[in-house]
């Protein structure tokens, strides 16, 4: 998409913001006044669409031809034909093909756009949709689907024909099918397990948001257990039900996501960095880079420079 030069970031490796007004009809996006809860679009490769970008809405995002890179937040990898993944509002992504042929392709990406406040308005009304939310946090991080390509292939080109209330029942339907499919992997960062009960998730939300706005400090599972009253090994077993990490890699996690952040979207200096995230030498960071992202941060760094698609 064409944006213009007050729209653009200064900065040249931090992620695009996409504006509604930006959307232009020409580049394969719906019409403005032709939609309604749902957006579609569809477009071909190469296309201006194709960059390091993120908007407020859900996106659901089929690929039909080429393969290639996928970035998804602080995640790379790779993708082909049957490619879905679900990315949440401010998620930055981009897909990169590496085998377009000379003449491009017509149509390599099938697009749902949606917002996010309505749904969670509405299911505090309909309970129905409460099934929903649980997705919709998981695509915080970004959703990659196996085993149900043509099921969303399918309801993209019934939605694509269709509008008001029947166009929004195939959404619903496409949505459910996504919220009970259990074959997916999530691509940027870590998540949380759901529990049974509002008091355990509020709970170890708390840990999880103290750990996150602290990642750059020392700390050590002793402290963060006496935080919430625990003995150490009460909260280690604790906090591996809920998150599926043990604690020393569920941190590790974290700072190194943080890491591939600043390796993204800054020139630090890779030991600048290391010690920035919270690792207190080079070598472990090295290691634990390696075991998380398999890869070094240097490759990471390299790789990373593609997701612009120039």
């Amino acid at each position: 998409m064409q944006a213009t030069r007050t729209t653009r970031n200064t900065n040249p490796r931090a992620p695009e913001l996409e504006h509604a007004f930006q959307r232009n009809p020409d580049l394969g996006y719906e019409p403005e006044g032709s939609f309604g809860f749902i957006r579609c679009l569809e477009h071909g490769a190469p296309n201006e669409l194709i960059r390091w970008h993120y908007h407020e809405e859900y996106e659901l995002h089929l690929i039909s031809e080429t393969s290639g890179k996928l970035f998804v937040g602080d995640y790379i990898g790779r993708f082909e034909p049957g490619n879905l993944v679900l990315t949440g509002p401010r998620l930055p992504h981009n897909w990169i093909s590496t085998d377009i042929p000379e003449e491009g392709v017509l149509i390599r990406d099938r697009v749902l756009q949606f917002p996010d406040e309505p749904l969670r308005e509405a299911s505090k009304l309909l309970p129905e949709l409460k099934e929903a939310l649980p997705l919709l946090e998981r695509a915080k991080h970004g959703i990659e689907f196996f085993g149900v390509s043509d099921i969303a292939d399918a309801s993209i080109t019934r939605i694509l024909k269709m509008s008001g209330m029947e166009r929004f029942s195939e959404f619903l339907q496409l949505l459910t099918k996504l919220t009970h499919h259990q074959n997916y992997r999530l691509l940027s960062s870590v998540q949380l397990q759901s529990f049974e009960d509002d008091a355990s998730l509020k709970r170890i939300s708390e840990v999880v948001d103290y750990i996150s706005e602290n990642y750059s400090t020392l700390f050590t599972m002793a402290e963060i257990a006496e935080r919430v009253g625990m003995t150490e090994s009460r909260f280690s077993r604790y906090f591996r039900r809920a998150t599926g990490n043990t604690f020393t890699d569920f941190v590790n996690r974290l700072r190194i996501n943080r890491a591939c952040q600043l390796l993204m979207e800054t020139d630090q200096y890779i030991s600048t960095i290391c010690y920035n995230v919270g690792f207190n030498n080079v070598a472990n960071f090295n290691r634990r880079f390696m075991e998380v992202k398999g890869m070094t941060p240097t490759e990471f760094r390299k790789q990373g420079e593609e997701r612009f698609g120039m």
